[in-house]
């Protein structure tokens, strides 16, 4: 509901580390990224195509090593802390790094300036969606960290680490490899009909613990669909749905953020990394 409102994503992070939804909305700080997140990231990111998670990776703890008080567990430090942190991430990715802009402004402005505003609300969109916390492997991961008294930066890079494998963050990549091997959107069957002769499975479908489909996935493909109904790779992942849903498959949230960037015209690999921008908030 709060996703399909147009809810930002501050306001969400907030309701889940404090239980209330801000009525205002709050303007986060920003942190001092290590000179190799500024200068370097766009070359980095692009020309060695860097995968984004390692790059946060490496961020997380860069910042850790600037905060003389990381150790303080005290609300009144952590929520502060937690604030610039995302933030950070999101900058470290490409966002445009001015203090008054919300996460979802700051991606929108460095990631696609020409269409920062209807970008905005997608962005917004699909950080609340995937702020949603639970159990699942990396929050698990990150909660075992904190069990033990680990510092939030420490906690952040347990869910990063559990977040970069196959199975979980790992596969909106899979996802754009399959686009890759389709090609055309007339392939998709055939292609579907071809792993699946080979036992093999596809990724993006059928989430365990949504049998009558992701919810998450269907405001994700509406917005895309509103937002770049030409762009090539959106029209290779609604050939996929279409196909998977003849045959009684549905799309997770996966599929559904993969074809949002596909809408944005971002590059081929960013989802994973835009992806633990929003999962940070749960972490």
């Amino acid at each position: 509901e709060l996703a399909e409102s147009g809810a930002r994503f501050e306001d969400v992070a907030e309701l889940l580390w404090t239980g209330t939804l801000p009525s205002e909305p709050l303007a986060w700080p920003r942190a001092d990224l290590p000179e190799l997140f500024t200068a370097a990231a766009p070359e980095v990111l692009v020309v060695d195509e860097t995968p984004p998670l390692a790059w946060l990776a490496l961020l997380v703890p860069a910042l850790a090593l600037g905060d003389p008080a990381r150790y303080s567990s005290a609300p009144a430090a952590l929520l502060p802390r937690g604030r610039r942190l995302i933030r950070a991430m999101a900058e470290a990715l490409g966002g445009d790094p001015d203090p008054s802009l919300s996460v979802a402004q700051s991606l929108a402005r460095g990631l696609c300036p020409r269409r920062a505003g209807p970008a905005t609300r997608a962005f917004d969109q699909g950080l609340v969606l995937w702020a949603d916390h639970e159990l699942n492997v990396s929050s698990f991961a990150a909660r075992v960290a904190a069990s033990a008294g680990a510092d939030l930066y420490s906690c952040v890079s347990a869910g990063l680490a559990a977040l970069s494998g196959p199975r979980h963050g790992g596969a909106c990549d899979q996802i754009e490899a399959l686009l890759e091997e389709i090609r055309r959107p007339e392939r998709a069957a055939d292609v579907i009909n071809e792993r699946t002769r080979r036992g093999e499975s596809l990724p993006g479908f059928d989430h365990p613990l949504y049998p009558a489909g992701d919810p998450r996935a269907l405001p994700l493909l509406a917005t895309a669909r509103a937002l770049g109904p030409r762009a090539p790779r959106l029209r290779l992942v609604e050939a996929l749905v279409d196909a998977q849903r003849e045959r009684g498959h549905e799309p997770t949230i996966d599929v559904g953020f993969v074809a949002l960037c596909a809408a944005l015209r971002l590059r081929p690999g960013s989802a994973p990394g835009l992806v633990a921008v929003g999962r940070a908030a749960g972490w």
